[in-house]
């Protein structure tokens, strides 16, 4: 406790936010509330910066004036919480301070409450950053105090309400749905919730709400949409975390425009609040296309596409090479990087793992020597200038020659050339900076993915799985391949990419049980394992269910991008770390043997 008594708010009312002063409110009394940011003495005056969400503002104490207001002042330190309350002054031009909103004017003090007292923090809200990431979690109520985390925080807010009035004034309704429900199988593992009341039976925490949303349209609420929290017990990385928000909506009779229109209209909103004018209606591209032009259903836009350069070899040149003239051969090109070592080009190799079958030639000269007709038409064909990097992925010839064996290879090759250009791109974008931000609507490049396949085969297990979900409708022509060739069946599955990062799912559903039961069967689901897995949302499809359709974007990332950040960790305001734990409450931890027992459950070491 400082030697000065702590004071009772009493009667004092806050009438202006610190960081919302100006040069205009000079001469206007004020009482201000907050936390000691800074203070320094210069003997004779006092100068404190007085912190809020808003910003801060300097307030001076003169001992000339109130020698017993100086010295209470003197007994504050950081992160102190006072009330203060003084005259609006503008500053003299040789003490304005041009880093502040606030730097014109300065407070002088009349009158001082200090609220409450402070341990020194672990660290200052202040600093610019702080390395040690744990800490920052651990104190998470201190971290957020900084101006960067107080603006992430905003910005969240700011964007989940303009989300929220653009798809309230297109007519959706937000409806909630349970957070506790039935364990379904939807691709990662769920969080499990004890029953008391029914031992030895679980809950399950909604990976989404798709099924719910599905049975609103049986239910007649033809525009449905909530933010809302999901739940994945999977493996985490800088943009994923276990429990996680979604922009959730459906909608009956949709075509697969009409959802695109909706999604483009709330995201122009938000990113309106971040000071974007985005530029809607964004382009679109076939999954096929994508993988062929960039090596994965997820493309960065902002670097040239890869070249098909095969045209460039002859079958003998490639058969020197090693390389099957059958599969594709493609050129990767990172603009304004210029010629690399033999250690860049060592070091290179590391950065990337790629898929068996694979093969990059990093070293475009010495090929050149040997071919120097093809590496000619190969730079012609890859609209490489001068100063680009060029890299040549192929294929080597694969030991399945089977149709099935050969589009694997080729897949492989696309594969390894997205993960080369994706690897390049980091690794050089100091010099090719087409990642730098430029202010404009061009730093957000947009981009649906369309016509995603209907099922993935799963090698391990020996069977067709969906790779979207199984309630996404296929393309209707391709109907009559659901047995004969799975493969080759198409979705009607969308995805909403910006700059490379996947923002959201969503696909036109399955709203009749005879087109479901196909799907299941192609699955090699019996009837019996559908509904012991799905049996209630069967049963819904049999009374009226209308064509419907929608998508989920996660709200995270999108804040994520538009704060310019690296980690969903900077905008959410209590995240886990890399490991699921919450060092801020200390969770998970173990709970009491009665708990335990009361749930009917034994824990194994």
């Amino acid at each position: 406790m400082p030697d000065t008594q702590l004071d009772l708010l009493g009667n004092l009312q806050r009438s202006h936010m610190c960081g919302t002063l100006r040069a205009s409110d000079a001469g206007q009394t004020v009482t201000l509330m907050g936390w000691v940011n800074r203070r320094r003495d210069l003997g004779n005056l006092i100068f404190i910066d007085l912190r809020d969400r808003t910003g801060l503002v300097q307030i001076v104490f003169d001992k000339e004036t109130d020698p017993a207001l100086h010295e209470k002042a003197g007994n504050v330190r950081s992160e102190y919480v006072l009330a203060a309350v003084g005259k609006v002054k503008k500053r003299d031009a040789a003490t304005v301070n041009k880093n502040v909103p606030t730097g014109e004017i300065e407070i002088v003090a009349e009158e001082l409450r200090l609220l409450n007292d402070s341990k020194t923090p672990p660290f200052s809200p202040g600093e610019q950053a702080i390395a040690n990431e744990e800490l920052r979690l651990k104190y998470r109520y201190i971290d957020m105090r900084r101006p960067e985390m107080q603006a992430n925080i905003e910005l969240r807010a700011k964007v989940s309400l303009a989300i929220r009035k653009e798809l309230a004034s297109r007519g959706f309704l937000e409806i909630e749905t349970p957070f506790m429900t039935r364990s379904t199988p939807e691709g990662a593992r769920d969080y499990l919730v004890p029953s008391r009341v029914y031992p030895g039976s679980f809950y399950a925490l909604p990976q989404s709400p798709q099924l719910f949303k599905q049975i609103l349209m049986i239910s007649g609420f033809d525009k449905y949409f909530q933010i809302v929290r999901c739940f994945r017990d999977e493996d985490l990385r800088a943009d994923r975390q276990p429990e996680f928000t979604q922009i959730d909506l459906e909608t009956s009779f949709p075509s697969q425009d009409r959802v695109f229109e909706v999604v483009e209209g709330f995201l122009v909103a938000a990113f309106r609040e971040a000071g974007v004018e985005l530029k809607p209606p964004f382009p679109r591209m076939r999954y096929d296309d994508a993988i062929r032009k960039f090596g994965v259903d997820k493309p960065d836009m902002r670097l040239p596409e890869i070249a098909d350069v095969r045209e460039a070899f002859t079958e003998e040149n490639l058969n020197a090479l090693t390389l099957d003239p059958l599969l594709p051969v493609v050129a990767v090109r990172i603009p304004k990087v210029g010629e690399l070592s033999r250690k860049e080009r060592d070091d290179n190799k590391q950065l990337f793992a790629l898929k068996s079958g694979a093969k990059v030639i990093d070293d475009l000269k010495r090929l050149e020597k040997t071919f120097p007709d093809a590496v000619t038409k190969l730079r012609a064909l890859a609209e490489a200038e001068a100063d680009d990097l060029l890299l040549m992925i192929a294929g080597e010839p694969p030991q399945d020659h089977s149709s099935v064996g050969m589009r694997k290879a080729a897949e492989a090759v696309y594969a390894a050339a997205g993960q080369v250009r994706l690897a390049l791109a980091q690794q050089y974008k100091d010099k090719h900076r087409a990642f730098t931000k430029t202010g404009t609507a061009n730093d957000y490049r947009f981009l649906w993915v369309t016509d995603f396949p209907m099922f993935e085969y799963d090698d391990r297990e020996g069977r067709w799985n969906a790779a979207h979900h199984p309630f996404t409708s296929p393309h209707e022509e391709d109907f009559g391949k659901l047995l004969s060739d799975p493969g080759a069946v198409r979705a009607l599955a969308y995805d909403i990419v910006l700059n490379g990062t996947e923002l959201g799912s969503g696909s036109i559903r399955i709203h009749r049980q005879d087109i479901q039961k196909q799907i299941f069967n192609a699955l090699g689901m019996s009837d019996e394992e559908a509904r012991s897995r799905f049996g209630f949302f069967l049963e819904a499809l049999e009374y009226g269910t209308p064509p419907h359709g929608g998508i989920a974007l996660g709200l995270d990332r999108i804040v994520m991008i538009l704060a310019g950040v690296d980690s969903l960790r900077e905008v959410i305001p209590f995240p886990k770390t890399a490991k699921a734990v919450d060092l801020m409450v200390d969770a998970p931890t173990p709970v009491s043997p009665a708990q335990l027992k009361e749930l009917g459950i034994m824990v194994k070491s």
